[in-house]
């Protein structure tokens, strides 16, 4: 399996930008896939992502600043992010596991087995 993410990018407080992973090698479209960050200092983070059925979910800190989404392939997952704050600054992974009924667990780090190289996105002025 192999992830690539791509989007990152330097970007002022309040700006946009769209994240993207594109993956290959899975074996079947039953995944759960989701995004991550790591800032410095800090530890991995769930941010979003979609379960094998097609459900999403969102860590409560992103307030809605944050839409995941699919294509229908299954292939490309993305993150649209808006409203951006500095504190959003670090390096996002895009991971994916085989899907699981365990929904909660959708955005542990811990729960994954397959990662990206990840994708550096700074928001400064």
């Amino acid at each position: 399996v192999q992830l690539v993410e791509s989007g990152g990018d330097l970007v002022q407080p309040g700006g946009s930008l769209r994240l993207s992973c594109t993956a290959s090698g899975l074996s079947n479209s039953h995944v759960d896939m989701a995004w991550f960050r790591q800032a410095p200092g800090k530890e991995r983070e769930g941010l979003a992502g979609i379960t094998h059925d097609g459900s999403h979910r969102y860590a409560q800190i992103l307030k809605g600043r944050f839409t995941v989404s699919q294509d229908n392939a299954k292939n490309t997952l993305n993150l649209q992010m808006k409203s951006l704050e500095v504190d959003d600054t670090g390096v996002y992974y895009c991971a994916a596991k085989e899907g699981s009924p365990k929904w909660w667990n959708l955005l542990d780090p811990a729960e994954y087995h397959h990662w990206g190289q990840g994708t550096q996105v700074t928001v400064a002025s």
